[in-house]
């Protein structure tokens, strides 16, 4: 709450100090203005012929003077309340001539008073007495929709609407409104919809003209054209003017010559289509005719006008069609299509022409790419009007020659001998059908109505041709206006020359309006154009001539011109711009223009005295009030127009603007209105100080806009439109000094910006919260960062000693233009000073916010959050003008020390951006243990310490020079007793040096102002941008911090560049390090080395392709698990260990390597080679070798598997298999004795025949191939066949516990141990803890994403189990559980070694390892995993008793969940309990993962029994139920009588099939997709209850079975459940299922189900 406003005692009181209103008619010696005393501040005002309103705080809405519609006329001089508006609340009042119009806070329109022409919109009556709802309602949407209203502007008969979608709607009568109608008077408001498309922002009305004020988007491209002359005109068609920070150059021209008005045809219609659509589609009808042009010659001699007098008054009478017009055809208006095919070659050939013309250095072509030609006919003169189109904006249909014609023949002529009044737009696009877009006009008759033009056109059908303008490239286009007088604006320079572009910009306006939404409701725009149309008798419309328009037309002349307010007077208008200026046009009887002997009909500016800045404007009937700035902060008034004298007959005028002496006396007028012959001011008294330290803040924007614009305007433009700049600068400097430019034309839109919204700031309300240098600090403290760093940068570089010759060339020897602009009062000022003085003048602005905003803050209590919020600002714009302050010393003492220093070697070092810190040219520091006649010289810049090493430092003139990074330098004191205490280290990543100060004092100023300077680097970031200084905080920068640098010292990393974090010198942390031959390191670093996870890639010459490894390092080299890819095409997953291949690993060959050598190799790695366990398959050959490896060889024990079958088993010795092994084959024929040389048989040796033959003795040849045998054949007798002992696969393959054993090394290193079972368990937890976050940091980084359980699971794990102390039956089961999660991820130790195995085990197992051979091996491999992973959980949970041992639980039943078959309940123990073994324990979650490869092995092994069983079962299923039961041999007191299908019973008969037993049927069958062995016991258990209750249905009482009994119904079961591979699950049963399961009533049941499996392949059918 403002202090102003803590004492007063009543809202009343305090109410008399703000929105004071104040009331005076003219201009005269005692003219004294009228207070309108009302209860509440008056918010807004408007002002008619003869009454007026007034909008009060609350909403509230006063109506005085004549208001003759009302029932009973109140005095004029009285307030009446509009008590119908009591119940709205109004947030704007307008008022026209003789009607009202009020806006309410929800959009709705309120209009009462004179309706004689519809201007209150409602119908029927001709007055309106009192307020009453106008609906604005869209049709255009489905369902049709109420339209938000902003604002309203009244005029004399008509009324507009700004709508919240920024449309203007109009209803009324005349052509002001803009409609496409000559039916009068309009009741229902209707949208204007030739600025359909447009943003706008503000909208007027005169008496019978408008203005509206359109808000465009800067062009985002800046394309140069030459600047070519209107054929025409003779006026150049291509402007450059300055947008922001860019050069927009403009195209826009527009031909004076206006619109042929010709006689009308009553009766005809009126038609228009909206000028914001694409064009119509060719099967479209057409709004408008359009006419190709047939002659050039023909238009160059009836296009002539006098340009040189614009605002002369062209006779509207219209005269005879004369000869040079064009004659229209009668039959149709469309030339025909041989002159439309010759019309567009004609532009294709002078495209070409042009193109090739362009290319050798001429100008480009016009814009002005065809004319159109007026045709004639009998009874009017037409004129086809259509708008320029962007698409052809590169052709231009008129000849060189023709040009220079037109040119020639623009003269001077009398204006009565024209018969062509100006038209509207001369561009047009002669390939376009239709003229309906961006403001496109058809006048083919005329219609006289109320002394306006409005047109009519005839339906015209489709033509011949091709549409050349795309939709979006006519979009973009319209937020320029096609039509106007363009007047140059000779203080609008560019920048700089721009180099051309073919291409003009094709954005959508409404795509782009979205983006730009922000931006324009942050700061208001000043991209604004003004539009007009309705009558211009009076010139009122600003295009120049005295023609009514019937639609809004641009008003090019003020489209630069920043435009940021509109009003009109009844036949006068007036814009205000952002630089405080005031242009005026239309009727100067009593000199409201406020300015003599200037045209009338365009926009000119007001003539006012110097330095006086005007920021509000009113216009009222025959008057213009201004306020402005004067010498002082408080407001003053300027008056222009009618003066009203008292007893005066005579009616005088002022002829240019007089101030108002009283303005003094009626306080801070923040805003004026105008309107018949009164004036009003709205002023604020000062209380407190608020009120003129907001004045205060304004006029000081408004002032400093006011200079940087004429510093743009006046000093940059001319200089860099100097085309020897760039010689007098240089190229480097030419570029900053640009760079500069652009962030000074930033600087000075944003101050123009703020000035405009410190005036609606004044005018709105003036809430702290909303002022926006306060609200939004980062803006400006961003624009003027942006700025202070380029100039600073020219500044260094010498760049304002350079710019002294051009300006003075510019602006004379003594540059006295700059003297002004800087209002110096120094005689003889340096000229090299004036010119930094006046770049730097913007920044010492920043100063004025801090003061102003200090004394702003005073006016509140020190409590309030306006307080706080002003404070806040405050110290942010006194931290940034301290920061731009330094920036500014630091630049003019680095521009001092390179002027001063004349070391032409050290010239490299000067940048733009570089500053000196300090040197030690004093000999104040000094390199220890420099030699005797060496010299060292430290300059600390900004960014960089150089040591400069030489012989003669007097002349500073260095041999060599060293650089270093201050983002990578370490500075620490010394405080070593040798030394004394004047050391100091100095460390990089190369280097380490220790330098001497002279002095404590010395010493410290060193090592602060180099740890301030890294502190800086470090803070401002790699993006180099720079922020407030953190010199306040104290303290040494970061040992660890993130950096660049190139190594450049020989060795490994020599020019290698590093990207990541440091520690002390030294690469730390994650980073990436690449060498130029692109060989790259992305990873983490310990103290310089590659440490942790990585990935390198390096180029391989050989292959011209890259390698890469993707894993584990340590201390620079390959160590731990990864994966390799050689460029070969070989790819290593495995363990290295010093960049070598150690421990498991799997390598995979490919074909790029050796197309004949495609393997896949599995095992131990030892030094880079295979040496230990390992399986390999090799493709090429058709082997896979199972067995021991040495030195990259076969050599031990192995197994041979062949694709033949073939399986040879011994002794290898350098990759061949030597002395005795073995051979079977697939026939089961067995060779036992010697080889050599791989599969050679040589020497002795026994070959086993299948039938029991066998022959002993020497063997010589290749098995297949033919053997030679010297020996003895035996054929024994049937009785001597079965004691023969045939060997067996298995007697030189690899035990089980030898294989894998680098695996579950592996693991075992994970968990922190060295060998099996040592090491520290709690070690142990932290490791596997540790390994499980790193993995999961890795995946993160990697973006690997994981699934949600997967996360949760991984959380889980994280956390430690209990793991201590005995284990019970319920942690036993929490122990199960985690083992299940821990298996499940790779992450974790054990899950990865489980992982692996399956991996391993498939390689082994799989294809053509999938021998039966194999089996035993298989399942003694696994039964080997079990064990040793059963020790390794053992070692985690010490508290787990030894395999087979035994848990008690206290518990009386299972816990839900488990396995059941587990519990030695079933095992008839006394004790109910757990049995813990590794297969119940490990089992359940293995198996599920071996399982297809080992039961593939069990069915290969079976192979011969399953078919005979399975024939058997296929014929006994033949059979009906009780014909097998009977066959079977089941009593047949036991067979069912009726079963149960689907709740009905039904009697079994004779032909019943698959019915009986079928419950224990379907359980047996469950049999097969069930994993573990326990699971298929629990099968077999469940089956044989299920038919022991069917069986007691049966007989209808309990019953104790008896083998005779049971089997043959089991038998049946089996029969009827169709096992595919019974043999196999039996026999899997048998080999993995614990012993102490296969005792007992388990036991009893498989060797049952075992028992029926032989029965059925005994049973013969017949």
């Amino acid at each position: 709450m403002l202090m102003e406003e803590q004492g007063r005692s009543g809202e009343q009181d305090g109410s008399r100090e703000k929105g004071v209103l104040y009331r005076w008619q003219g201009y005269f010696c005692s003219v004294s203005p009228e207070k309108l005393l009302l209860s509440r501040p008056v918010l807004h005002a408007a002002l008619g012929s003869l009454h007026g309103l007034l909008l009060i705080e609350g909403g509230q809405v006063y109506s005085f003077g004549e208001q003759p519609w009302k029932p009973v006329e109140p005095p004029p001089a009285s307030l009446v309340l509009e008590s119908t508006l009591s119940g709205q609340h109004v947030i704007s009042v307008s008022a026209g001539s003789y009607h009202c119009s009020a806006v309410t806070e929800d959009g709705l329109v309120l209009m009462w008073g004179e309706n004689s022409y519809g201007q209150c919109g409602v119908s029927g009556t001709d007055r309106v007495p009192s307020p009453t709802p106008v609906t604005v309602v869209d049709d255009e949407t489905h369902p049709p929709q109420l339209v938000r209203v902003l604002n309203v502007a009244c005029g004399a008969q008509h009324t507009l609407a700004l709508s919240n979608k920024h449309e203007v709607w109009a209803w009324g009568s005349g052509c002001q409104l803009g409609l496409v109608t000559n039916v009068f008077p309009v009741w229902k408001p209707q949208k204007v919809e030739h600025l359909v498309g447009r943003y706008v922002v503000q909208i007027a009305c005169g008496a019978f003209h408008s203005l509206a004020l359109v808000q465009f988007l800067p062009s985002p491209d800046a394309s140069q054209q030459a600047q070519d002359k209107c054929g025409q005109c003779n006026q150049i068609r291509y402007t450059m003017t300055d947008k922001e920070d860019h050069v927009v150059i403009s195209d826009e021209h527009y031909c004076p010559l206006g619109v042929e008005l010709a006689e009308s045809k009553e009766g005809r219609k009126s038609g228009q289509s909206s000028p914001a659509q694409t064009p119509q589609s060719k099967n479209s009808s057409p709004n408008y005719q359009v006419s190709p042009l047939t002659s050039t010659d023909t238009f160059s001699s009836s296009f002539q006008q006098n340009t040189t007098n614009q605002e002369t008054q062209p006779d509207p009478s219209l005269s005879e069609t004369g000869p040079a017009c064009l004659q229209r055809s009668k039959s149709t208006p469309y030339p025909d299509e041989q002159a439309l095919k010759d019309y567009l070659k004609k532009i294709l050939d002078q495209t070409l022409a042009e193109q090739a013309t362009s290319a050798g250095g001429s100008h480009p072509p016009s814009r002005q790419s065809s004319l159109t030609c007026p045709f004639g006919s009998e009874q009017s003169d037409e004129l086809t009007l259509r708008p320029s189109s962007p698409a052809l904006s590169r052709t231009d249909s008129i000849t060189s020659s023709a040009r220079k014609h037109i040119s020639a023949s623009d003269t001077v002529t009398e204006q009565k001998n024209q018969h062509i009044i100006p038209t509207l737009d001369s561009t047009s696009d002669d390939s376009s059908q239709h003229s309906s877009v961006d403001g496109g006009i058809y006048l083919s008759d005329l219609v006289i109505s109320n002394g306006c033009l409005f047109e009519s056109c005839e339906e015209g059908g489709d033509t011949a041709g091709t549409d050349f303008c795309p939709a979006d490239l006519l979009q973009s286009k319209k937020s320029i206006s096609l039509t106007d007088v363009t007047l140059e604006d000779t203080d609008r320079n560019s920048f700089s020359p721009v180099s051309p572009s073919d291409t003009h910009r094709t954005s959508n306006l409404r795509a782009v309006r979205a983006s730009t939404s922000e931006s324009r409701n942050l700061l208001p725009s000043l991209f604004t154009e003004v539009w007009s149309w309705g009558k211009g008798h009076e010139g009122q419309l600003g295009h120049g001539d005295y023609l009514p328009r019937l639609q809004p037309l641009c008003i090019k002349s003020l489209s630069k011109k920043e435009v940021v307010k509109i009003t009109a007077g009844a036949n006068h208008s007036l814009a205000l711009t952002a630089q405080c200026q005031v242009y005026s046009w239309g009727s100067e009887k009593f000199g409201q223009l406020g300015r003599m002997n200037s045209p009338s009909t365009v926009p000119n500016l007001t003539t006012v005295s110097d330095g006086i800045r005007v920021w509000d404007v009113a216009a009222g009937q025959t008057h213009t009030l201004l306020l402005a700035d004067g010498d002082c902060y408080q407001p003053i008034l300027y008056y222009s127009g009618e003066q009203v004298l008292e007893d005066a007959d005579s009616r005088t005028c002022t002829q240019t603007p007089t101030l108002l002496p009283f303005c003094m006396n009626i306080g801070y007028v923040n805003q004026v209105f105008g309107g018949g012959l009164n004036c009003l001011a709205l002023a604020d008294q000062n209380a407190m100080g608020f009120i003129s330290t907001i004045h205060e803040l304004a006029s000081a924007e408004r002032k400093f806009y006011c200079s940087l614009s004429k510093l743009k305007n006046q000093i940059l433009s001319p200089l860099l439109a100097r085309a020897s700049l760039a010689l007098s600068l240089g190229e480097s400097s030419m570029l900053l000094f640009q760079e500069m430019a652009g962030s000074f034309s930033k600087l000075c839109h944003l101050t123009g910006q703020h000035s405009v919204s410190l005036t609606n700031f004044l005018q709105q309300g003036k809430v702290i919260e909303t002022l926006v240098l306060i609200k939004h600090t980062a803006i400006f403290m961003d624009t003027y960062k942006e700025y202070s760093g380029p100039v600073g940068n020219f500044l260094v570089m010498g760049g304002f000693q350079s710019l002294l010759k051009p300006s003075q060339e510019c602006f004379g020897k003594k540059l006295e233009l700059i003297q002004a602009l800087l209002e110096s009062k120094e005689k003889n000022p340096s000229l090299y000073d004036l010119l930094v003085n006046l770049f730097y003048m913007p920044l010492q602005h920043l100063n004025g916010y801090n003061r102003l905003l200090l004394k702003l803050a005073n006016c509140f209590e020190v409590n309030t959050d306006e307080y706080q919020r002003i404070q806040n600002g405050c110290s942010k714009y006194e931290a940034l003008a301290r920061l731009v302050s330094k920036q500014r010393k630091d630049a003019e003492a680095t521009f001092h020390f390179w002027k001063n220093f004349k070391g032409k070697n050290l010239e490299a070092l000067r940048k733009p951006s570089r500053r000196l810190v300090c040197e030690s040219s004093n000999k104040g520091l000094t390199l220890q243990n420099a030699g005797r006649f060496s010299a060292s010289w430290f300059i600390l810049f900004n960014d960089v310490l150089v040591h400069a090493q030489g012989s003669i430092p007097s002349k500073k003139l260095f041999s060599s020079h060293y650089v270093y990074p201050l983002a990578t330098l370490w500075v620490e004191p010394i405080s070593d007793e040798s030394l004394g205490l004047l050391g100091l280290k100095l460390t990089t990543p190369e280097d380490s040096f220790v330098v001497l100060a002279t002095s404590p004092l010395e010493k410290g100023k060193w090592l602060r102002a180099i740890n301030q300077a890294i502190d800086e680097v470090l803070v401002s970031g790699m993006n180099g941008r720079t922020r407030v200084s953190r010199s306040s905080q104290k303290g040494e920068p970061p040992v660890s911090r993130t950096s660049n640098y190139t190594f450049s010292k020989e060795g490994r990393l020599k020019d290698a560049k590093y990207e990541g974090r440091w520690l002390s010198g030294k690469p730390h942390g994650k980073g990436n390090l690449k060498w130029p031959d692109g060989t790259m390191y992305c990873g983490t670093f310990k103290s310089g080395l590659e440490d942790g996870f990585g990935d390198f890639m390096t180029p391989s010459t050989t292959f011209n392709k890259f390698e890469r490894y993707q894993g584990h390092w340590k201390e620079g080299k390959m160590h731990g698990f990864g994966t390799f890819w050689y460029a070969s095409g070989e790819v290593y997953e495995g363990s290295f260990r010093e960049n070598m291949r150690h421990g498991h690993g799997m390598l995979r060959s490919g074909k790029v390597a050796s197309p004949s050598s495609s393997s896949v190799f599995v095992g131990q790695w030892v030094q880079g080679k295979r040496t230990g366990y390992g399986v390999c398959d090799d493709f090429s050959r058709g082997e896979k070798y199972m067995g021991i490896w040495h030195d990259d060889q076969r050599h031990g024990d192995g197994v041979v598997i062949t694709q033949f079958g073939l399986y040879y088993e011994g002794n290898f010795c350098n990759n061949r298999m030597m002395g005795n092994g073995t051979l079977l084959c697939d026939d089961d024929t067995v060779f036992e004795g010697d080889f050599q040389d791989d599969w050679t048989l040589c020497g002795k040796g026994i070959l086993f025949m299948p039938n029991g033959d066998s022959f002993d003795g020497v063997f010589d040849g290749h098995w297949g191939s033919g053997l030679r045998v010297a020996g003895t054949f035996t054929k024994p007798f049937e009785i001597a066949r079965r004691d023969i002992k045939m060997p067996v696969a298995g007697q030189h393959a690899v035990p089980a516990e030898e294989k894998w054993k680098a695996v579950f090394e592996e693991c075992w290193s994970r968990l922190g141990c060295e060998t099996a079972g040592q090491g520290a368990l709690e070690k142990a937890w932290e490791n596997i803890a540790i390994s499980l976050t790193a993995k999961r940091r890795q995946q993160r980084d990697r973006s690997e994403e994981l699934s949600r359980s997967q996360t949760k699971m991984l959380e889980c794990l994280e956390v430690i189990p209990l793991h201590e102390g005995p284990v019970t039956a319920n942690s036993y089961n929490n122990i199960r559980r985690y083992l299940v999660k821990a298996c499940d991820t790779p992450l974790h130790p054990l899950g990865w070694l489980l992982e692996t195995l399956v991996t391993v085990y498939r390689m082994t197992y799989v294809g053509v390892g999938s021998s039966r051979r194999l089996l035993q091996q298989a399942v003694e491999e696994i039964q080997s995993y079990l064990t040793r992973i059963f020790h390794i959980v053992r070692f985690l949970f010490p508290g787990l008793p030894e395999d087979g041992g035994f848990i008690v639980d206290s518990s009386c039943s299972s816990d839900e969940g488990t396995d059941s078959l587990n519990s030695s309940t079933h095992s008839e123990a006394p004790q109910q309990g757990w049995t813990v073994s590794s297969s119940s324990l490990l089992l359940p979650v293995l198996l599920p993962r071996l399982y297809p490869p080992l039961f593939t092995l069990y069915t290969l092994e079976k192979e011969r029994e399953e078919e005979l069983y399975w024939n058997c079962v296929l014929r006994l299923n033949k059979q009906p139920d009780l014909a097998l039961l009977a066959f079977l041999g089941v009593q047949q007191k036991f067979w069912p009588v009726s079963i149960s299908v689907l709740g009905e019973i039904k009697k079994v008969l004779p032909s019943t099939k698959d019915a009986c037993f079928s419950t224990a049927v379907e359980t047996l069958q469950q049999i097969s997709t069930a994993f573990t062995p326990s699971d298929k016991l629990q099968v077999i258990q469940l089956t044989f209850e299920e038919v022991t209750q069917d069986v007691q249905a049966i007989l209808c009482q309990d019953f104790l079975w008896c083998m005779d009994d049971l089997f043959p119904i089991f038998l049946y079961v089996v029969l009827r459940a169709r096992i595919r591979n019974l043999g196999s699950e039996v026999s899997l049963i048998e080999d993995l299922t614990d012993s102490n399961l296969q005792l007992g009533q388990l036991g009893f049941m498989l060797t049952t189900l075992k028992a029926c499996y032989n029965q059925i392949q005994l049973e013969k059918t017949t």
